[in-house]
């Protein structure tokens, strides 16, 4: 588990924001074919603000660790481990970055690619403005000379020993726990912390106005302490989804936010041996704050009163589990499945039941509160707290800022695997969008907020 630091020096001018993720180093530009790419791990595009930095930290973190991050076109970002493809002309990475103007993301073909290295120090937040009262906010300060992030993130973690926000103002460092005074849920625009450290020429450790925040490896305990209900519920909460839905990832946080174990109407070895020890109990032990459950019949419904209800976007929740029917938890289907008739058969069973499940929940649900998986992604603290007053409990921000912190618990995919192809065929597109349209008007039926519109069909 994670928690963090933060890095900041002043009156070192001008220059532009390096990627700050991890440590990097630009190794060259490269020729890639679009037929055999010259890094074939984990993808993404964003034509309107791709940033190096951006690109680096999703190959570093949210997609499994890759040892390469490449750019291309200004606003294509692609992950390998290893390089397969020649160098190209430094001439030929001559496009800016979609998303920054004073740096180059390869060209027409051609990625412009970094080293990440990985050493599991810290990882880059991102730019915060100074709190008012920096003694109260960050209480512990120490004085480094010739700054630099690795040594700012050795103070917090070596010397203090504990979860820490490191910043430092020319050479002084100061630390601490984010908190309601410090709670980096307001980051700034990073080019407002374009000073550089004394001691490294290539990074940025922020001004007198603005700090350069980076999370540490040590443990925050503050949410780490979990335990049954010391009275037995007299109701019953379900917490209901599809499968693949992001239902585990949502009782990690639950158990974090709330100090209490869940439940399940299952029994699943794997997850009682991670840590969910609510697993064994009986889902009608009345110990555990809610139940797990992808039951979608009347009378299984009916039995609780009232539930959690998280939807995802079906076309992640049917990879997603399908990647857990044939690979696992947090394995990954082969590709004789996907290309084998294991795959339009399921797609053709799961997919109506996608939209019966929510929509018999919908239904037949006593008193429903709606989750969207990709609502909690973009904004997990206020709709965790959210969950959280629904649950009927006293919401402690400290602990929904541990929860932040180490949010991603023990069953997370390194992002789902970028397949060679579309596994959805214009058949099944067409399938899944009539599924969509059917819950989004069972949604706004109930008067509650349709589907995000992120998968929305047009």
């Amino acid at each position: 588990s994670q928690h963090g630091c933060i890095c900041c020096t002043s009156h070192s001018r001008g220059g532009r924001l390096p990627p700050q993720t991890t440590h990097s180093k630009y190794i060259g530009c490269y020729i890639d074919d679009t037929k055999r790419r010259a890094l074939r791990g984990a993808s993404f595009y964003d034509y309107k603000k791709m940033t190096v930095f951006r690109c680096q930290d999703n190959c570093a973190e949210r997609y499994g660790s890759y040892m390469y991050a490449g750019l291309e076109f200004g606003a294509e970002c692609y992950c390998g481990h290893k390089i397969q493809a020649p160098n190209a002309s430094e001439s030929e990475c001559n496009m800016d970055c979609k998303g920054e103007k004073s740096n180059l993301c390869g060209g027409a073909n051609r990625l412009s690619i970094y080293r990440l290295e990985l050493n599991g120090s810290a990882i880059f937040k991102g730019c915060f403005r100074r709190p008012a009262n920096v003694s109260l906010a960050l209480p512990f300060s120490a004085v480094i000379q010739n700054m630099s992030v690795d040594k700012c993130v050795d103070m917090c973690t070596e010397k203090v020993g504990r979860p820490l926000h490191l910043s430092s103002f020319e050479i002084d460092v100061t630390a601490a726990i984010p908190s309601p005074l410090f709670s980096l849920h307001e980051p700034e625009n990073e080019d407002v912390c374009v000073h550089r450290c004394q001691g490294e020429e290539f990074e940025n450790c922020g001004n007198d106005e603005y700090f350069v925040v980076y999370q540490t490896q040590v443990q925050d305990k503050r949410c780490m302490d979990r335990h049954f209900l010391s009275v037995r519920a007299k109701h019953l909460m379900a917490l209901a989804s599809f499968p693949g839905a992001g239902n585990t990832w949502t009782r990690h946080l639950i158990e974090l936010a709330t100090g209490f174990y869940t439940g399940s109407y299952y029994f699943d070895g794997s997850l009682y041996n991670k840590g969910f020890k609510g697993e064994r109990d009986n889902w009608r032990s009345g110990r555990t704050i809610c139940i797990k459950t992808h039951e979608s019949g009347r009378k299984e419904i009916e039995a609780y009163d009232s539930s959690i209800l998280v939807i995802r976007n079906p076309y992640k929740a049917l990879m997603a589990e399908f990647n857990r029917k044939y690979g696992g938890h947090i394995g990954f289907a082969s590709q004789a499945h996907w290309r084998g008739k294991e795959w339009p058969e399921f797609v053709k069973n799961y997919a109506p039941w996608w939209a019966s499940h929510t929509v018999d929940w919908l239904t037949y649900g006593k008193n429903v509160h709606v989750v969207h998986f990709e609502d909690l992604k973009k904004d997990l603290f206020s709709k965790l707290k959210e969950m959280v007053q629904f649950l009927g409990l006293k919401v402690s921000e400290d602990r929904l800022l541990c929860v932040e912190g180490q949010k991603e618990g023990n069953f997370k995919r390194s992002g789902l695997r970028k397949l060679e192809y579309d596994p959805y065929t214009p058949e099944m597109r067409a399938n899944i969008d009539k599924q969509i349209i059917i819950v989004n008007a069972a949604l706004r039926k109930r008067t509650m907020s349709g589907i995000p519109q992120e998968y929305m069909p047009r």
